[in-house]
This record gives structure tokens, C-alpha cells and sequence, in this order.
């Protein structure tokens, strides 16, 4: 037996499901990283379009920002397996680069982040625990990364306060559009039968 989880689980679970990846659950990451990374994509114009909006205090549009932070938490609610909260977040990224973006090839790095660290938030509860606490938390912490690394890429000039302001709205909306939105959206997935190879099949 290996060591236990905060979740009750142990390593060797969590070893076993990491090397027990079927065919289903690559095809399912792939085409979940393909339909969000479209979103994406659109929701770049929509970032760019509403930006005029928030002239007055740019760091309110981060807002809107959670929509870019959903596909790894949805990956790992879905598939429920190690890796697969990074797999959907880096093959939605992917897409989205592909598609074309103000941010060009760094949104592979972004997706890579946005999926590691919810990843690490599954991983702590063992990849035993997916209700909407755990999707909440798997959001905020994607949040993390971009809360950081977008005020020293893009907004290194804004007052400090700013960047603190936008830093926690980026965490927040993570964890209302990113979390619940993720764990409303597996709900109704499961319910209409399209998760039927799923343990997430269950809600």
C-alpha cells in the first residue's frame, strides 16, 4: 500500500490510474480541448472588443477573465484521471494559438500553467474528490498563475495597487466561471448521458 492522500486514497491508486489511460479518455481530452480552445479564441475577440469598456479601471475586465480557466478544471472533472486537467488545458491552448491570438505562442506556457496547478489541487485530494468545492479550488488555482505572470508580462506599468486589485479578480473569477461553470457543466453533461464512460457519468 503506498502512503495515504489527504482524500483517503494512496499513491498507488493514483499511480495506477495515471498509467491506466484508455483510448476513450485521450479521444475525450482531445475533442474537450479542441471545443474549448475555440471558445478561447472567440473569447479573445470578446476580451478585445469589451476592453474600451473598463478605460476607467482596467483591471475590472479581469471579470470576464475565468472563461480562459476552465478547460483543465472541466478535463479533470470529466476524465478524472492524473493529467488530464493539463492534457485539456495545453490541447485547448494549442487550438486557440493555431486559431491566431494577440498573445501568439505564449498561450501555450498560460495553458501549461492553467493546467498544472489544478492538477496539484486533484492531485491533493487524491483525484478522489469532484464536487463543486473541489472545482472551485482547481479554478482559483489556475487563477494563480495568470494573476502573477500577466501584471509582470502586460501590466508592469499599472500602479501597484492595480495589480493587486486585478490579481484577485483574475482569482475570483476563476473560481465562479472556471469552477462553477466547470462542475454546472459536468452536471449537465452527465445527466443528458454524453458521459456514460465516465465515473463522472455519476454527477
Amino acid at each position: 500500500m503506498g502512503t495515504d492522500t489527504a482524500s483517503g486514497g494512496t499513491w498507488a491508486d493514483i499511480r495506477a490510474r495515471a498509467l491506466g489511460w484508455r483510448t476513450v479518455d485521450i479521444v475525450v481530452a482531445a475533442v474537450l480541448g479542441v471545443a474549448v480552445g475555440v471558445v478561447f479564441w472567440l473569447w479573445n475577440i470578446v476580451w478585445s472588443v469589451t476592453t474600451p469598456l473598463f478605460v476607467a479601471f482596467p483591471p475590472a475586465q479581469a471579470a470576464v477573465y475565468g472563461m480562459w480557466l476552465i478547460s483543465g478544471v472541466l478535463g479533470g472533472l470529466i476524465i478524472r484521471r492524473p493529467g488530464a486537467a493539463l492534457l485539456t488545458s495545453v490541447a485547448a491552448a494549442s487550438v486557440s494559438a493555431v486559431l491566431g491570438t494577440q498573445w501568439g505562442v505564449m498561450v501555450l506556457l498560460d495553458g501549461t500553467l492553467q493546467g498544472i496547478l489544478p492538477e496539484l489541487v486533484f492531485l491533493a485530494f487524491g483525484y478522489r474528490r469532484w464536487g463543486m468545492g473541489a472545482a472551485v479550488l482547481a479554478a482559483a488555482a489556475a487563477g494563480i498563475s495568470p494573476a502573477i505572470r500577466d501584471n509582470i508580462a502586460y501590466n508592469v506599468t499599472w500602479p501597484l495597487h492595480h495589480q493587486v486589485v486585478y490579481g484577485v479578480i483574475v482569482v475570483l473569477s476563476a473560481a465562479v466561471i472556471a469552477g462553477v461553470g466547470a462542475r454546472l457543466l459536468t452536471t449537465a453533461l452527465a445527466r443528458s448521458g454524453a458521459l456514460a464512460p465516465f465515473a463522472s457519468a455519476k454527477g
